[in-house]
């Protein structure tokens, strides 16, 4: 992209909006960086945009930029506190997609009244590193297809990793099933990287609503305790009402929100 000269802010002072590499732009006055923004290719295959400016009209030229040189839609995330920069970005073009809860989930039997909770007759929780890959690979595939035919997967908080034919298992040991002799009824992911994150709990959707999700958040989380976790936390969509009384029925509390703004 050829350096642009943008009308400048309330100081009078011109500023250069220039692509200084792959998915970098710069804004400059006087040679000085006033603004940078940057595009990340999700593993899903969306497009994410940042900016961090100085001062507003330097991120209004830098989202210009940005929105002119790159393929539609695209995609950023937005702290719900900072209203300042969720207008900024409404003023770009972009409208909220959705809104994202996050939770802090305790993992105290004791607190969260998970500690009698079994899984239905004829159900078994499998614990993480034991699942059949076929199985567990044909479960995944069976609950990502249902949730795409209805609210579809943009509504999730969860990134998919697109790989051949419709698999996403990256890692199966980070899954725990529910089970009986001839199906996976259900998964739960789990990372452990900075700190415990649920990504993922579905169940098919005619074994819902008698407790295969409940069971396996009970598992979990008792997985987590036992290792002296205290606390995991998760992201839920906030039109979500299923997921968002589950977490909130085990005690988990609201620590923050997101908004995912598109364009």
């Amino acid at each position: 992209m050829d350096p642009k000269t943008y009308p400048s802010h309330p100081a009078e002072q011109a500023t250069l909006v220039t692509r200084v590499a792959y998915g970098q732009w710069h804004a400059l006055e006087d040679d000085l960086v006033v603004g940078r923004g940057h595009v990340q290719h999700r593993p899903d295959g969306r497009l994410f945009v940042s900016v961090d400016a100085w001062h507003d009209a330097a991120f209004a030229q830098l989202a210009e930029a940005m929105t002119a040189a790159l393929p539609a839609p695209l995609h950023t995330v937005v702290d719900e506190a900072d209203t300042e920069l969720t207008a900024l970005w409404r003023r770009a073009g972009f409208t909220v997609l959705r809104r994202e809860v996050e939770y802090a989930v305790p993992t105290d039997p004791k607190v969260t009244g998970l500690r009698a909770v079994v899984p239905p007759p004829g159900v078994t929780v499998v614990p993480a590193g034991q699942a059949d890959e076929g199985m567990l690979r044909e479960v995944d595939r069976v609950v990502r297809a249902e949730v795409e035919a209805t609210v579809g997967w943009r509504s999730m908080p969860a990134e998919v990793v697109r790989r051949t034919e419709g698999d996403t298992i990256v890692d199966p040991a980070l899954y725990a099933v529910a089970a009986t002799p001839d199906a996976y009824l259900g998964l739960i992911r789990v990372v452990r990287v900075k700190r415990p994150r649920i990504g993922l709990l579905a169940v098919r959707a005619g074994e819902r609503r008698r407790g295969v999700g409940r069971a396996l958040l009970a598992h979990a989380l008792g997985v987590l305790h036992r290792a002296g976790t205290a606390e995991a936390w998760a992201e839920v969509d906030d039109s979500n009402a299923v997921a968002s009384a589950l977490f909130r029925g085990v005690g988990a509390r609201p620590v923050g929100c997101t908004l995912e703004l598109v364009r």
